[in-house]
Order: structure tokens, then sequence, then C-alpha cells
């Protein structure tokens, strides 16, 4: 566990430092994928979501200010801002779980990142690159198998599609890899039994789920709570739309908790030194916010 950032935040009237920690240091990660990417290798799995958590205890923070300025930084679709007692969701995440229109069920998972860059050539350059990325559209399309198996458990026979595979788009902080699949919505399986069978997302599991869920539990080294899983809504006509929460600060006003994850889908081609650099570039919006910035 390392200090890696130490910030002063303008919380109600008075600057408060807040000490940000890592579960994992940079060693300790590296060794942690190579462990992962064993597992790839004997079969276990084919690809993993790990994230690691960044902290603060004695945090005090305005959660409806500091949540207006996240949202300011990382404007996103999909973000929100979620309270229950002293818990606090303050989200910025630019991904779509599942969603239902009509009788159509759609889910948009996001795998594939890079950097923006001010430099508009540059920065063109970078998003068609991510696009051509063989790393990445394999990482993607095994998560589109994944939430195509998992739509069967609620369509019409013969109705699920990908209606886009390897779509880019851009945010203030970074590009991302979106593909959209869809089903028709069997009559005859409830709403909420379509959410469940779609649930864990696969985008923050891996492949096989449920194998990927396994030893995510046994190589984080925080339970994620809220983090990675869903909040939404569902409208009077049965129609609802459900985020992931990815790019999220999670905080407990009560015990002065602060945290965030971070993480990245683990393939056999993964190189660990970058998908530790591809955790800080996600993690980027919450420092500069938390640093004031």
């Amino acid at each position: 566990m390392t200090r890696i950032h130490q910030i002063e935040l303008d919380a109600t009237e008075h600057k408060v430092v807040l000490n940000i920690e890592s579960r994992f240091d940079k060693t300790s990660y590296i060794e942690t994928i190579n462990q992962l990417q064993s597992h790839i290798k004997r079969g276990d799995i084919y690809e993993v979501n790990f994230c690691q958590e960044f902290f603060a205890n004695h945090a005090s923070i305005n959660p409806l200010a500091t949540y207006r300025a996240l949202n300011k930084l990382s404007p996103t679709p999909f973000s929100g801002f979620f309270r229950i007692d002293d818990h606090y969701i303050l989200s910025a995440t630019p991904e779509r779980f599942l969603c239902k229109r009509g009788n159509r069920l759609i889910s948009q998972p996001i795998k594939g990142t890079a950097k923006r860059s001010i430099d508009m050539a540059e920065d063109e350059q970078i998003k068609a690159m991510l696009k051509s990325s063989i790393k990445e559209q394999a990482e993607n399309v095994m998560i589109v198998d994944l939430v195509r198996n998992d739509l069967t458990k609620s369509a019409i026979q013969g109705t699920v599609k990908v209606d886009e595979l390897f779509g880019i788009y851009s945010f203030p902080q970074v590009h991302q890899m979106i593909s959209t699949i869809s089903c028709e919505l069997d009559p005859d399986i409830h709403l909420i039994d379509a959410i469940k069978n779609t649930f864990p997302m696969g985008s923050m599991t891996g492949a096989p789920k449920i194998r990927a869920m396994e030893l995510i539990d046994t190589y984080e080294k925080s339970k994620r709570g809220a983090f990675s899983g869903s909040f939404g809504c569902i409208s009077p006509t049965g129609d609802f739309d459900f985020n992931v929460v990815i790019r999220t600060i999670l905080y407990h006003a009560k015990q002065q908790y602060l945290s965030f994850q971070v993480g990245g889908a683990i393939t056999y081609a993964a190189k660990a030194e970058d998908e530790y650099e591809e955790c800080l570039l996600k993690a980027s919006a919450i420092m500069k916010v938390l640093a004031g910035v």
C-alpha cells in the first residue's frame, strides 16, 4: 500500500489535505498481472477486468460540489449523483450497461482506451490507432461475445445482433472503443429478469464470466462495493436505462472515507506496464478534480 499523491481540496470553507493512497504499487501491480496471465496461459480464462483502488482516510468533501466539478471536467452521457444516507456515488461514467426501449434491449460495453491530445492532428492519429489496434479489438470482441451470450437469455430466438462493432467515441479525457449489441426482448421475460440475466456486466468481469469473477475476488485487494455495479432508472412504461459505475468517486461521509477504482482488460497480449499507465490515465480526471484543478 503506497501513498501516491497529496492534494489540497477546497471543501466547504477551509482547505483540507487528502492523502490519496493505492492498494498496489507499480511492482505489485505488475506481479499480479503476470499471475493473471498465467491463468490465461493455462486456459482458465481468456480475459479478466482487473481493478485497483485509490483511497483517502479522514476525507472531508462537499459531495455535490465535487460531483459538479467532476462532471464539468469530464462530462459523460451516463454520469450521475446518488445518495443513500451517508453513502455517495459521484459518477462520470461514459458507459451504458443496459437499456430497454420498447421491446428492444441494448448494451454498449467499453473495451479500448486511448489518451486525448491537445494537438488536433495528433489526436486524430491516436484515434485512428485505437480503431485499428488488434489488441484493443481482441479485448472488445471477447466482451461483445459475452454480452451476446447474456442477451440470449432474455431474447426472442435469433434476434441478438451486433449493431456496431469497434465504434470510436471521444470524451474530454480519452477516446473509447464501444460496441453496441441489441436484441428483441422475449415477452415472457420480465424486465427485472432481463437485467438479472446480464448482471454483472461483461466489461467489468471477463470471459468466461464466473471464473473471471473468482479470480477478481482472489487477486484484487479491495471489495468493489458499488464500483463496477450500476444505477439508473425505470420509467412508468417499463423502459429503463442503467450505467456502469466506473470513473466514479465513492464517499462515506460519516466514516470520512473516499475511494475510487480504475482497471482494465487483461489478456494474453496485455503488457503489464502499459495497463498500469492506462489505469493512471483513467484516474486522471478524478485526480484533477480532487486537486482542485
